[in-house]
């Protein structure tokens, strides 16, 4: 099974999945590395402008007067658009390519950010407007096909972890966004917007796709078929989901959990937010370079094995100081390793012309995985006063990816 296109030039020397033994010895190339700065840095503003509206639910809040269930669905609607977004931009990507696609959905970007200036005094047009910021999400299925075709095997889990601290877009919209709109509150808007602006003008000078990267031809419903029909499609995303979709609900939910459980004030609980996000940021890349090394499935499910059990642990709901805060930043730190490390395994198991689609799906699944449980918390607590139920369940699905990634993900694209 080869690539199909012609031989790269000496400046690309990521080779496809299917390279021979010794491409892995290669080197990235300081196109490759650019390539990567960029995209990360595009990654992580979408990603800020993905997470605009969920440090600021406490303080819409004192105008809206929103329910808990009401936040929960204001604050997971960019989650489930961006989600369901990435895959036909993950398949579009594949044809198009990085070059064109990243300053195209950046530059679209701004739009929803500068409508939250006249919406943010109506709930409806609220939702609106996250319906369209679900576009930022969906730059994750741009970047990972652009890093995957750059990077070659042995570098290209470490190569996917550093792209994926893009998400630490959450952590500075946790710790930004409530201070900035502090000073006035259509700030963050602008400020993002014109950050935003910059930036697509940056990517459409920088950002260069790999030459001779294999480019399909075939129509978009018939790419998205085919790598929905491949079972490996169907695992990692169920492992993405588990991992991936925990750090999305905690970066959109955990301000909301910390001031209505232990009574932060606003400000306080999006900082423990943003810590939260940072050290998932950080054992991304950790989760890909120890993938590189040892199996990535293995990596998965020694790290989901310890969010399953430090779940556990914070639903019997522990003082806040220290064990709470213990528990979420080692949480963080499983969950962060696990999606590095599932991203790893789908550069290794999918043919590259495949990689957008099969990343578009996988992330879609991910990211929807993030959009269900602020929606179960916001309903729990509702009803029961009490987030012990929404912990449990994230054990109990923690639990079963650890499993089935040992048991089943060691050989998935073996034979």
């Amino acid at each position: 099974m080869t690539g199909g296109g012609p031989p790269a030039p000496a400046t690309a020397v990521a080779p496809g999945p299917d390279a021979g033994p010794g491409a892995g010895a290669e080197r990235p190339s300081s196109a490759a590395w650019l390539n990567l700065a960029v995209a990360t840095v595009g990654f992580t503003l979408t990603f800020w402008a993905w997470d605009l509206v969920a440090p600021l639910a406490s303080d819409l809040d004192e105008r809206l007067h929103m329910s808990s269930f009401a936040q929960s669905v204001l604050v997971a609607v960019p989650v489930l658009v961006g989600s369901v977004g990435r895959v036909p931009v993950g398949a579009l990507t594949d044809r198009f390519g990085a070059r064109r696609m990243f300053p195209l959905v950046s530059a679209l970007t701004i739009v929803p950010v500068l409508l939250l200036v006249p919406a943010k005094g109506s709930y409806g047009a609220l939702l609106a407007v996250g319906f369209l910021l679900g576009l930022g999400g969906t730059t994750f299925a741009i970047g990972v096909p652009l890093v995957n075709s750059w990077f070659p095997p042995r570098h290209r889990g470490a190569a996917l972890g550093v792209f994926g601290m893009g998400m630490g877009g959450v952590a500075l919209s946790g710790y930004f966004t409530p201070r900035l709109y502090r000073h006035g509150e259509d700030l963050p808007f602008l400020v993002l917007a014109a950050a935003l602006a910059g930036y697509a003008l940056l990517a459409a000078l920088l950002l260069r796709d790999r030459p001779g990267r294999p480019v399909p031809t075939s129509p978009l419903a018939a790419r998205l078929a085919a790598a929905g029909r491949l079972r490996v499609t169907w695992e990692l995303s169920a492992l993405y989901a588990i991992g991936f979709g925990g750090i999305v609900a905690f970066g959109v939910y955990l301000p909301t959990y910390l001031k209505t459980w232990y009574g932060l004030s606003p400000t306080d609980a999006g900082t423990k937010a943003a810590g939260f996000a940072l050290v998932t940021v950080v054992f991304r890349p950790i989760g890909g370079w120890l993938a590189d090394r040892v199996h990535p499935a293995v990596v998965t499910a020694w790290a989901l094995g310890a969010v399953a059990v430090l779940a556990v642990l914070q639903a019997f709901d522990p003082p806040l100081a220290p064990t709470a805060t213990v528990c979420l930043l080692l949480m963080a730190a499983g969950l962060g390793t696990a999606g590095g490390a599932v991203f790893a395994l789908v550069s290794r198991v999918t043919p590259e012309p495949q990689v957008g689609s099969v990343t578009g799906i996988v992330g879609a699944v991910g990211g929807l995985g993030g959009f269900v449980p602020p929606l179960v918390m916001g309903a729990v607590y509702s009803a029961q006063s009490s987030y012990a139920i929404g912990f449990m369940l994230l054990s109990d699905l923690a639990l079963a990816g650890c499993v089935y990634a040992y048991g089943r993900m060691r050989t998935a694209g073996s034979g």
